[in-house]
């Protein structure tokens, strides 16, 4: 199981890395690069070419600002692509959100919530799922987690204020 994960600076560095921490805890092997779509475009394209011959199974695309990043990956592979869009301009990410949403038919990226690495992670783990049953019991046993979670929650609202 592997998931690559690019980022366009070492400044999305902070912003990616809950995504690496949650697909290690799946047991998930993950490579993460440096590659800017404007300034490494020759080193992006041979990682790209790695990724499409060595079984990566979807890629995390993070990018601010022009945000060209997750289309320039997409267009070059049919590994499902995941989008981040991070903030630091002066549009704090959407000027970024609205360049990775806006891929012309048939060059998709899924995209995430500004700064959503943890959701990118987590779709990349659906992804891999329809492929490896413990992964697909390990989010089934997370959901089913985090609905305790919130049904605690509301009884703790209903004890205090009812």
């Amino acid at each position: 199981m592997k998931v690559a994960i690019i980022m366009g600076s070492t400044s999305d560095l902070a912003k990616v890395e809950p995504a690496i921490d949650i697909l290690k805890e799946y047991g998930v092997e993950v490579n993460v690069r440096c590659l800017s779509a404007h300034r490494a475009h020759k080193a992006l394209s041979e990682f790209i070419e790695e990724c499409n011959e060595n079984g990566t199974e979807a890629i995390i695309a993070a990018a601010g600002m022009a945000a060209a990043l997750p289309g320039v990956v997409a267009s070059q592979t049919v590994i499902p692509v995941i989008g981040v869009p991070i903030s630091g301009s002066v549009l704090d990410g959407v000027d970024a959100l609205l360049s990775i949403v806006q891929m012309p038919p048939g060059i998709p990226v899924a995209t995430v919530a500004i700064n959503g690495s943890k959701n990118a992670a987590h779709l990349a783990l659906q992804i891999i799922a329809n492929k490896h049953d413990e992964v697909k019991q390990k989010l089934v046993a997370a959901r089913a987690d985090m609905a305790k979670a919130a049904d605690a929650a509301n009884e703790e609202v209903i004890s205090k204020y009812n």
